[in-house]
């Protein structure tokens, strides 16, 4: 019996194997279990019919078909090795079956030959399988420890992926924290030198106070002697008309006892001027009771005004801005804490000189930089605005300027707390309302409103 069947349904089987483990061609796969089917079966007729003689020629046909579809498709290269150590066996059986057997002279000299070489091809197929075997497990072995390093790899990978991840998002954490303790360290430096600022205007309001006390003795003495010698001056012009002297004399000295009265009305009047900041000096540096009392608001925010200019031409010669005024006259006294709306007119008329004095840096000689302050009594409400045409503020600003220790100021010249504590004194100190009406580059507009309690 010849082992070709054998040899077709060994490759037959190896073939689909490889076909359904390595996942090659899944249709190739469909015609070599086809092909195994009609293998079987026709194995099978040829011991029931005896028709080995036809058979025969399928197997060695198979073979060959097999041994050029291996050895000529770049899929098998793993199998090559293993299909040239069958091709010796499938030739040698195909010659001896073409050959036949009892044959004479060269032809039988031949058939010899390949019935002699016939064994040591057996043999060379089966040293040549364990061979290929024993490769191929090694093979197998190496691309599994290669499969198992990648696969390693790859985990390592992933590990190294979340790690890193870990890592960004724990530096981020750790970056929001710095940034959040730089915040807290500016801020608490900026309440320190809120606090040394507000020591030392506590100490400057008291050295203000001793010396308004101190002004306000010698300027009581000028105003009273001043009104006396007004006084004087009348009754000298009364006793001059009854004088028996010339008329050239007596004009005389009529005229210098008019320019007496004159100059002693001119120092009464800049006295009680003098004596009118004097005592708003007192009071803004008195220490605050809370107490509302009926108040004079055009004459406190005009008052005001007029310290803030001259505190600032005081500080800065070159300071210069026009400001005018328009007063309500019918807004009468209204009940608020004094100091504690004069501090919010001074913080809103500083902030708005200090705008006009920055733009007028920048802006040259055509700019005319100016302060307008006006009151008005609506209703139930006293408002007071405060308008200035300087630089103004973008709105990402205006949103944030009634917040504690926001300030658009550079370092050291602002601690962002006058606003805050103006907003503060109009809303919850006297139920009132704060607000700013500003355009980027042009103005800047503060409405008060403080509602009049009857």
């Amino acid at each position: 019996m010849s082992i070709s069947p054998l040899l077709v349904f060994a490759l037959l089987g190896y073939l689909q194997r490889m076909l359904k483990n390595e996942g090659i061609r899944p249709d190739w796969q469909g015609w070599i279990k086809k092909w195994l089917i009609f293998a079987g079966v026709l194995f099978g007729a040829q011991f029931i019919f005896h028709i080995e003689h036809i058979t025969l020629w399928f197997w060695h046909f198979s073979l060959i078909a097999l041994s050029w579809f291996i050895l000529t498709q770049p899929e098998f290269n793993r199998i090559r090795t293993m299909m040239y150590a069958v091709l010796p066996v499938v030739i040698i059986s195909f010659l001896k079956d073409l050959i036949g057997e009892d044959q004479k002279g060269f032809m039988g000299t031949i058939a010899n030959f390949l019935d002699i070489a016939y064994p040591f091809a057996i043999i060379w197929l089966v040293a040549m399988f364990f061979i290929n075997n024993k490769q191929r497990k090694a093979l197998d072995k190496e691309r599994k420890q290669r499969e198992a390093e990648e696969e390693q790899a790859r985990i390592v990978a992933e590990q190294k992926s979340v790690l890193e991840v870990m890592v960004e998002e724990r530096t981020a954490e750790l970056t929001r924290q710095k940034e959040e303790l730089q915040q807290t360290v500016e801020n608490l430096k900026a309440t320190q030198t809120q606090l040394v600022q507000s020591e030392k205007m506590a100490s400057l309001g008291e050295l203000t106070a001793g010396i308004a006390h101190e002004i306000q003795n010698p300027l009581n003495f000028v105003n009273n002697f001043s009104e006396v010698n007004t006084e004087l001056a009348a009754e000298l012009k009364f006793i001059l008309d009854k004088l028996s002297v010339t008329d050239h004399v007596k004009e005389e000295l009529l005229a210098i006892t008019d320019d007496i009265v004159q100059n002693h009305e001119k120092i009464l009047y800049h006295g009680k001027r003098a004596d009118t900041i004097v005592k708003s000096m007192l009071q803004h540096s008195r220490t605050n009771n809370g107490q509302k009392e009926e108040t004079d608001i055009n004459a406190l925010a005009d008052e005001y005004l007029r310290l803030s200019y001259h505190g600032l031409r005081a500080k800065d010669k070159s300071f210069n801005a026009v400001f005018e005024t328009d007063l309500d006259p019918t807004m009468g006294k209204i009940m608020v804490v004094p100091q504690d709306i004069g501090r919010v007119v001074l913080n809103l008329v500083n902030n708005a000189f200090y705008a006009v004095n920055e733009k007028k840096k920048t802006a040259g000689d055509r700019y005319h930089p100016t302060i307008w302050l006006s009151t008005k009594r609506f209703g139930n409400l006293a408002i007071i605005k405060i308008k200035d045409n300087g630089n103004g503020m973008p709105d990402s600003v205006k949103d944030k300027i009634f917040q504690p220790f926001f300030t658009t100021k550079p370092t050291g010249k602002g601690t962002g707390l006058g606003l805050s504590l103006s907003y503060e004194i109009i809303t919850k100190g006297h139920g009132g309302s704060l607000v700013v009406d500003t355009k980027e580059g042009e103005e800047t507009c503060f409405t008060i409103k403080i509602p009049v309690n009857k």
